[in-house]
């Protein structure tokens, strides 16, 4: 067994305090979102279901107000603090965990459902792969996984013209500064959306939609095939 210092420290991307973490909470619709998600990948009272990366929790308090055993992690002590603030105004348990996509603890085969909204691009390729396996061995067979995240739609034919585009269209329509794009674009990982199918399907999943939009989000749909089904 390899020395762990060679593993990837997750938390050297945390770089979120109270005021960073703020602005994740800001979106006056996200609760009805996270219903209108949840509803459509058929929450049911009494399943289990981790929401990895929460942030500030809407997504994990609506998982829990029907009826689901909740785990809501996520590396950053503030996402964290955010969480149990809105478990505690919405008098919903959830069960909040210190830990991020290679670090969260559990039981194999016991998720009916993970969500993972843009978490994996913290990560280089090769975790990223790392981290869907962690997912695939968490879930139930036959259960799902739903993955939103910021890829790249186009293929890199053109990259001065890509890269402006897409930075062009998170400062207009998303509200981010230009720093902040250029932080992302420079110390991020995100990665094109062939590149995530291709994971995905050789982690052992199932695609079952795969739907790219804005030019630079990506949610997928997946399946974990039961014993004897072809993925």
């Amino acid at each position: 067994m390899l020395a762990r210092d060679w593993y990837y420290n997750e938390r050297r991307q945390i770089g979120l305090d109270s005021a960073v973490a703020s602005i994740y909470d800001r979106h006056d619709d996200s609760d009805l979102r996270a219903r209108a998600a949840l509803n459509m990948l058929g929450v049911q009272r009494g399943w289990r279901v981790a929401d990895i990366g929460c942030g500030n929790g809407v997504l994990a308090c609506e998982a829990a107000l029907m009826g689901a055993e909740v785990d809501a992690i996520d590396i950053s002590p503030a996402m964290l603090a955010l969480a149990e603030l809105q478990a505690r105004d919405r008098r919903v348990a959830i069960r909040t965990q210190s830990a991020g996509l290679l670090s969260f603890a559990y039981q194999p085969n016991s998720y009916d459902l993970i969500v993972s909204e843009f978490a994996l691009h913290h990560l280089p390729d090769f975790w990223k792969a790392v981290a869907l396996a962690r997912i695939f061995g968490a879930l139930k067979p036959g259960s799902m996984f739903y993955l939103r995240d910021i890829v790249f739609v186009s293929v890199p034919d053109g990259p001065e013209r890509d890269v402006e585009q897409w930075a062009d269209f998170n400062i207009k329509n998303h509200g981010f500064s230009r720093d902040s794009v250029v932080t992302h674009m420079r110390d991020e990982y995100s990665t094109f959306g062939w590149v995530i199918e291709r994971m995905l399907t050789d982690v052992g999943f199932t695609l079952v939609s795969a739907d790219y939009h804005a030019p630079l989000h990506g949610t997928y749909l997946l399946r974990k095939p039961k014993p004897g089904e072809q993925s």
